[in-house]
């Protein structure tokens, strides 16, 4: 796991074709929907409610690849199976999910200013 940022939207702009609009929109989305995930899994966690941590994560990781978040989404997976696997080792989870947390929180300001960016151009 590094301390790099985690954060590429080059498929995202690809597949949005010059629309602005699905650019806003799909962040907006990405804004709307992590941050719930992530007090799921991390309230999951907390009270060791393991296959609801595994559900929330593996929900998550597909929208991280999107956005280009390509480490935090193998970490999630990692998060994921873990957790899956009866949540035998805390403390592991509670690392990288520490991790991912704090990267997906950062990165989650850094959409929101191009969101807002790409907002004044429509």
């Amino acid at each position: 796991m590094s301390d790099n940022q985690d954060f590429d939207l080059s498929f995202l702009y690809e597949i949005a074709d010059g629309s602005n609009e699905f650019i806003v929109d799909s962040i907006d989305m990405f804004l709307q929907q992590t941050p719930e995930l992530l007090n799921t899994i991390s309230s999951a966690i907390a009270a060791g409610e393991w296959a609801t941590a595994g559900g929330a994560a593996h929900k998550l990781k597909p929208n991280l690849g999107f956005f280009g978040m390509l480490e935090c989404q193998s970490t999630m997976q990692e998060v994921e199976l873990l957790c899956k696997a009866g949540g035998q080792d805390p403390d592991t989870i509670n690392t990288k999910f520490g991790w991912l947390n704090s990267v997906i929180t950062n990165n989650l300001g850094k959409l929101a200013k191009i969101k807002s960016d790409t907002e004044a151009m429509l």
